[in-house]
């Protein structure tokens, strides 16, 4: 499988509506992946429709491994997700160093660096605007990570010689420089979502999410079995909501997909309490069936 898109077999319904397709056929196209990444599956694969209805466990290479006691003594040991919660706080300041750079080589007196820059920053930049430095930042750790490369960013990432392009690998350099460790902080802290997840869902894949859109862009769209159900290509990183109401405050059109679990990056009360207060979870991409309909 080289992940390439050549188009599926495809047959006008008598009605004239849309176009029914064998989605069987899709496979993510060449320009939305990278050919390696960090993690056990390959991007044509952690990225395609096979894996949203048959997902496995997706690991960052050696995450678990390296920080194998937090999950299986420290963490395991504690009952409560908020008390775990604490406990992985603590040992992510402690690990890297949080609360005193100076031991991994931050200098008071030397040029100014970016120190409050942790993932908690990332994350609650995200919230305020997932189009800013902090969203760069993360979008550009799903690039290196899975292999799925960012789709828009302050407006389409289709050209790597445009000006948006550009902006955007600006300012992903510029949110990463004079940071402890920022996206090694970003891998803790998927392991750590994943943990959690296994945990509160045991016996489950999927969680059923919303997102509201006011504009559909047709690139998105890879194909279409009729006008409410269709294959998109989600941006590499991308915000859902378990309630649907409140998916309705941000479009007029809603997408409802069956979301892997293993696709969930971070939700809005990870960390016992509530960062942005809209049941947000962030969303690693690629293509996904979707179901639209109308606010």
């Amino acid at each position: 499988m080289d992940g390439t898109y050549q188009g599926p077999p495809r047959e006008r319904r008598e009605d004239g509506g849309t176009e029914t397709v064998d989605w069987g056929e899709l496979r993510l196209p060449r320009s939305a992946y990278l050919p390696i990444n960090r993690c056990n599956l390959p991007a044509p694969i952690l990225g395609g429709l096979t894996f949203q209805a048959k997902p496995s466990p997706l690991a960052l290479d050696g995450v678990r491994e390296f920080h194998r006691r937090l999950f299986r003594e420290h963490l395991s040991s504690v009952e409560g997700a908020a008390a775990r919660a604490e406990r992985f706080m603590d040992y992510i300041d402690v690990a890297f160093r949080l609360f005193k750079l100076e031991d991994v080589g931050w200098d008071p007196a030397g040029p100014r660096k970016r120190t409050k820059a942790t993932y908690l920053q990332l994350i609650r930049g995200w919230g305020a605007d997932s189009n800013g430095r902090e969203g760069a930042v993360l979008k550009g750790w799903v690039e290196s990570r899975f292999g799925l490369r960012p789709r828009y960013h302050g407006g389409p990432l289709h050209d790597p010689g445009s000006e948006t392009y550009l902006a955007y690998m600006d300012q992903r350099t510029r949110g990463l420089f004079g940071t402890n460790a920022l996206e090694t902080q970003l891998d803790l802290l998927y392991a750590y979502c994943q943990f959690e997840l296994e945990r509160s869902f045991a016996g489950q894949d999927h969680l059923t999410l919303y997102r509201g859109i006011d504009l559909v862009d047709k690139r998105d769209i890879v194909a279409s079995r009729n006008r409410r159900r269709h294959v998109m290509l989600l941006n590499n990183l991308t915000s859902f909501t378990a309630v649907r109401e409140r998916a309705e405050e941000f479009g007029y059109f809603i997408l409802e997909a069956r979301i892997p679990l293993a696709k969930v990056m971070f939700y809005d009360k990870l960390l016992g309490r509530g960062l942005s207060g809209e049941a947000e979870h962030m969303v690693i991409g690629g293509l996904h069936d979707v179901r639209l309909s109308l606010y």
